[in-house]
């Protein structure tokens, strides 16, 4: 009996100790977790055959300073007369060269890049589209003037009307263009055609 009374003693008191610890743990007061880095990405839809150097260098700071991944998304404007998926040559080689040069960009930044190409019927839809797909906290647009294109007022409106997180719209300077370096058969022709406007009037060829 003595040998049964003392058992019960101590299995009191240790379950009276797993209390206590059980106790003191959840009064302890735990640091929040710190947020999870390079989770943060910036969405940044373009268009045409250039794109903005002020715009793309304004998503590049941005996803330094937080950490973040930039989305370039080229918007490829569909014909009605094709299906969406169709194969899209002229728009793929604008695009190509394009996403290149924003990746050498991002380098300079140390910025991570996660180029896409969104379809659509319009601008508007295929932006439209890509928001629905992309995951962001940002969207970074350049706006167009002065000759560029860019989204119209028309698009900024819909844009702060219905994109998620923060909307950032740049308005691009006279000289702002940026885009991928000439080949050397672009040189040439190029060069050649700024000779042939020199050439007065009636010069012959040899």
């Amino acid at each position: 009996m003595t040998a049964l009374l003392t058992a019960l003693v101590i299995i009191l008191a240790v379950a009276l100790v797993a209390l206590a610890v059980v106790y003191v743990r959840s009064r302890v007061r735990r640091p929040a977790p710190a947020p999870a880095r390079g989770e943060e990405r910036i969405l940044f839809p373009y268009i045409g055959g250039a794109l903005s150097r002020r715009a793309l260098d304004a998503a590049l700071r941005l996803a330094n300073a937080e950490d973040a991944t930039v989305v370039p998304v080229f918007l490829a404007r569909v014909p009605l007369h094709l299906p969406l998926d169709a194969p899209l040559p002229r728009q793929s080689g604008l695009a190509i060269p394009l996403q290149e040069a924003i990746e050498h960009r991002a380098t300079t930044f140390g910025v991570p890049v996660e180029a896409r190409i969104e379809r659509g019927r319009t601008y508007r839809h295929a932006l439209r589209t890509a928001i629905a797909h992309e995951r962001c906290s940002r969207i970074v647009i350049a706006a167009a003037a002065h000759g560029h294109r860019g989204f119209d007022p028309d698009d900024v409106a819909w844009l702060l009307n219905h994109a998620p997180g923060e909307i950032v719209v740049l308005r691009p300077s006279k000289e702002d263009q940026f885009g991928p370096p000439p080949s050397p058969d672009g040189k040439r022709a190029a060069v050649r055609a700024r000779a042939r406007r020199r050439e007065p009037a009636g010069t012959a060829r040899r």
